[in-house]
This record gives C-alpha cells, sequence and structure tokens, in this order.
C-alpha cells in the first residue's frame, strides 16, 4: 500500500511540474512575441531608412546634374512603397519663401499675423508691386510599414513614428553658412504605388537642367544679390513639418515655428539691416537684430528735423521719439528751450527727458532730466517769417550732452546683465553715477531694448505739425548680431521617379 501510494505522487509531482513549465514557456511567448514582433518591424524599418538613405544620395546626384539617371533597390518586406508626385500629393508638400520688407505698408499688419499657412493670400492680390514671393511643390516617395513612415522629402529622409513624432534621418538640400543660402528644391513627379515581400527597383530620372527661380530679375527685378529684403519667410507645408523645423533651428541665426493646424514649418532668417540716411522721416521705423552683447552697438543715431519757418516753429514742435520691444519702452521728450538766444534744443517735457519703463518690473521707472549747459543747437537761415529755413540735429549718441538722474528710485536696469538689466552694472541713484552722457543712456537701453528681438521707433510730434517730414530725416548705423543672409540661390530640380 505504501508502495502504490509513493507512485501516485511520484506521478502527481511530475505532472506538476510539467505544467509549471509548459505555463512558463507559454507565458514568456505570450510576453516575448510583441517584443520579437517589435524588433522584427525595427529591423526592417532601419534596412529602409538604409535604402533611403542611399536613394536620398542618388537622388542628389540626378538633381544636381551629377548623373541624370539613377536607380536604387530595396525590399518591401511586408510594406507599402508609394510615389506622391502629382498635384493632389503637392497640396500637402510644398513650400513658399515670402520676401520681407520693413519699410513695406503691409509689413506689421501681415508679420502680426504671418504664423499659418496662407497668411500671405490678401496680401499677395492686394499689392502686387511690393509683395513678393516664390512657391513651389516637392511630393515625396514613402514607405508604410504598419504605423511606420519613412520618406523623402525635399532632399531629405524623414522617419514619423505612431505617436506623430518625426526625425530626421538624411538632411534635406537645405545649406546655409551664415551669409549664403541654397536651397535646391526638390520636385517628385510620377503618380506609383507597391505592397508586398518583394524587391523594387526606383529609377530616378532628372533633365539635368535646374530652372534658377533665385536671382532671376526675369521674373522680379528685385530678385537680386544681395538680397534686397530685410527678412525671409520659408513656409514648409508636410506631414514631415517637425522634422523640418527641428532641422532649421540647427541653422546658423535661423529660427522655426510651428502650425500644427496646416502642418507647417515657418522658418524666419535675418537679412542685412537697413542702415544710412533715411528720408523723409517716417512715423515709425524698425530696428532689427541689434547685437545686445556689443556695450556700444550704435554707431549713428541721430535725426535731422527741418522746418520752413523761423526757430519760432521748433516751440509749438515738442516731439516724442518712443522706442518699443516686449515690456520695455524708452521715450525721448524733444523741446526748444522757451526764451532761449541762440535757440537750443533740449531733451525736456514737463515731467521727464527721457523715461525708460519695463512692464515686467512693476511700478518703477528710470527718468533722465538735460543737465545744465547741455543742448542740441538750432540753426537758422533766410532771414525771418515766412522766408525763413530752420533745422536741427538730434544725436542720441553725443558725448557731450549730459543727463542727470532725476528718478525717485534706485536704478533697477544698470547690471548686472539678466532679463530686466544689461552692463554696465552701476549703482545709480539721485547722487551715485547720476550724471551719464546721452551716448551711454542711448547705448544701455537700446541694448536692453534688443533682448526682445526687433525694436519699433515712433517719431510724433504735437498736433501743430511745424516739423516738416518731407523734408526732415534720420540716420541708423550699428552692429547686427548673428548671422545675416546676404546671398540667396533657389533652384527648382524636378526629378521623374517609377517603380518596378
Amino acid at each position: 500500500m505504501w508502495k502504490n501510494n509513493m507512485a501516485v505522487s511520484s506521478v502527481v509531482g511530475i505532472t506538476i511540474i510539467l505544467t509549471i513549465t509548459l505555463l512558463s514557456i507559454g507565458l514568456m511567448i505570450l510576453y516575448t512575441a510583441p517584443i520579437i514582433s517589435e524588433t522584427q518591424d525595427m529591423a526592417k524599418t532601419q534596412k529602409i531608412e538604409q535604402a533611403f538613405t542611399v536613394l536620398d544620395s542618388r537622388t542628389s546626384k540626378a538633381s544636381l546634374g551629377e548623373s541624370p539617371l539613377q536607380t536604387t533597390s530595396l525590399t518591401l518586406m511586408g510594406g507599402n512603397i508609394e510615389v506622391n508626385g502629382n498635384n493632389e500629393s503637392y497640396n500637402n508638400s510644398k513650400m513658399m519663401i515670402i520676401f520681407l520688407h520693413s519699410d513695406s505698408s503691409w509689413y506689421d499688419s501681415f508679420y502680426q499675423n504671418h504664423n499659418y499657412w496662407n497668411a500671405w493670400e490678401s496680401y499677395e492680390s492686394n499689392y502686387l508691386n511690393d509683395f513678393t514671393g516664390i512657391e513651389t511643390s516637392m511630393g515625396s516617395v514613402r514607405y508604410y510599414l504598419d504605423d511606420r513612415e519613412i520618406a523623402y522629402e525635399g532632399g531629405g529622409v524623414w522617419s514619423k513614428y505612431p505617436g506623430g513624432g518625426t526625425i530626421m534621418t538624411s538632411p534635406p538640400e537645405f545649406h546655409y553658412n551664415g551669409e549664403t543660402m541654397t536651397l535646391p528644391i526638390v520636385k517628385v513627379r510620377g503618380n506609383d504605388s507597391i505592397s508586398g515581400s518583394s524587391d523594387v527597383n526606383i529609377e530616378i530620372k532628372s533633365s539635368n537642367i535646374p530652372a534658377i527661380l533665385y536671382p532671376n530679375t526675369t521674373t522680379n527685378a528685385n530678385f537680386t544679390n544681395p538680397i534686397r529684403a530685410n527678412q525671409l519667410l520659408i513656409y514648409i507645408k508636410s506631414d514631415f513639418y517637425e522634422g523640418w523645423a527641428t532641422y532649421a533651428e540647427t541653422l546658423t541665426s535661423t529660427t522655426a515655428t510651428l502650425d500644427h493646424e496646416n502642418k507647417t514649418a515657418i522658418i524666419e532668417m535675418n537679412a542685412e539691416p537697413k542702415m544710412g540716411t533715411f528720408s523723409p522721416l517716417p512715423e515709425y521705423f524698425d530696428i532689427y537684430s541689434l547685437n545686445h552683447t556689443n556695450p556700444t552697438p550704435l554707431d549713428n543715431f541721430s535725426l535731422y528735423l527741418y522746418t520752413s519757418g523761423d526757430s519760432s516753429q521748433f516751440v509749438a514742435s515738442g516731439m516724442t521719439i518712443t522706442a518699443t520691444a516686449g515690456t520695455k519702452t524708452l521715450t525721448y521728450e524733444i523741446r526748444q528751450k522757451p526764451g532761449s538766444n541762440p535757440p537750443i534744443i533740449l531733451l525736456k517735457s514737463s515731467s521727464y527727458g527721457i523715461k525708460y519703463t519695463d512692464s515686467s518690473v512693476e511700478g518703477l521707472n528710470e527718468i533722465w532730466e538735460t543737465n545744465p549747459g547741455s543742448s542740441f543747437p538750432i540753426n537758422e537761415s533766410g532771414g525771418q517769417g515766412g522766408s525763413a529755413e530752420t533745422n536741427t540735429t538730434i544725436d542720441l549718441l553725443s558725448d557731450t550732452f549730459l543727463m542727470y538722474y532725476d528718478s525717485s528710485d534706485n536704478d533697477f536696469s544698470w547690471g548686472p546683465v539678466g532679463s530686466n538689466s544689461t552692463t554696465p552694472d552701476l549703482m545709480i541713484t539721485d547722487s551715485t553715477n547720476s550724471t551719464q552722457s546721452l551716448n551711454n543712456i542711448t547705448q544701455h537701453y537700446m541694448r536692453l531694448l534688443a533682448q526682445e528681438g526687433k525694436i519699433t521707433v515712433h517719431v510724433e510730434q504735437d498736433p501743430s505739425n511745424k516739423i516738416e517730414y518731407d523734408m526732415s530725416s534720420y540716420t541708423l548705423d550699428y552692429d547686427a548680431e548673428g548671422a545675416i543672409l546676404t546671398y540667396l540661390h533657389i533652384t527648382n530640380n524636378e526629378l521623374d521617379v517609377t517603380l518596378s
């Protein structure tokens, strides 16, 4: 009896061991099968990415004239490959390049609302002689495997993941060295598709004659080098727009924003700012890319004011110059000193000569008044009355025009370097470092404004309008920071792509 029980126990034990073993194997298969499948899919997509990188290299040879015919092969491995190079697919794969001129009447209105695809539509039709842009299609070659997507577009290779993120596998044909940008826009033509597990040949043909879009004075008299624009906006509408934006951010002195609704990357580049003497005196003008890391970035900043009357015209013609950027505002008040002989101009109003405010620093401002003995002369010629002509030059970088600090509070902006302050690092009170030249004051505050980006300067006189803007002017010369786009080369390179 005892032997029989032992025999039964052995069988039961072996059965339990086998059950546990089989259960363990089943669980291992259950949990590792997706990992194995995912690893296999990853290996497949890596092979496709490598094949598309080869495609990119050979396509460059065809599109850029090295060889008009190129072929590359890949194995589909259960995926699908498409050539999207027709009018329907171009709707979701194209580029628009816009040249911005800060002195254009439409500039402010457009720039304030430029962050979406097709923002230019009404301006393009309403300002035919002034609004310039280049629009061209790209198209793509795409491979799909489950939720993964790999594509050749615009001379680059992009990989899109199930969560929606896009990475660049190979950079596009978009090159910028801080002075010259070359942009050979590759346009794919064709409409084809193959799926399955077979080998596929991708054949690329090029006419070997790229169309020159820029410079091209036949298309537009302003399409010349050096470029005649202050800024360049490049809109890229693409399913891979996030990858395009990420790549653009790696280029010298470029910024990129995203229009998610229209799947568009918007790339902004600064061109050579306008400098020199400008007449007539505008009601406002912009200062771009002022180098705020330079202690004295301004080389010349002055206003020439003219009136056809005698010097008494300047008494009524007080003028306000206001520079703004972000939360920061710098204001100059210009007035003739009453009863002065000879007549002179001061920086003076009822409450201040210069005032600086920063709305992010609540309740504080910095006020400066003209130091006794400092002035700008008024020049008269041609006698008295209606035959007289009068002018003055306000040099905002004068080293001899002195001002004294007249705020009840100590300064908040004179160092150290921060979001609300910059060098020189001084403690300024009504008794310490209280006298500064107009040059020091202007350089300091304009550098603070430049931390915010573009500076807008408004020129406004009293309602009497005695100063004649048509005969007045301003002069501006400064050190511009970062890369400055000066030369531009854009071509359209068409490729016929077929699958076999």
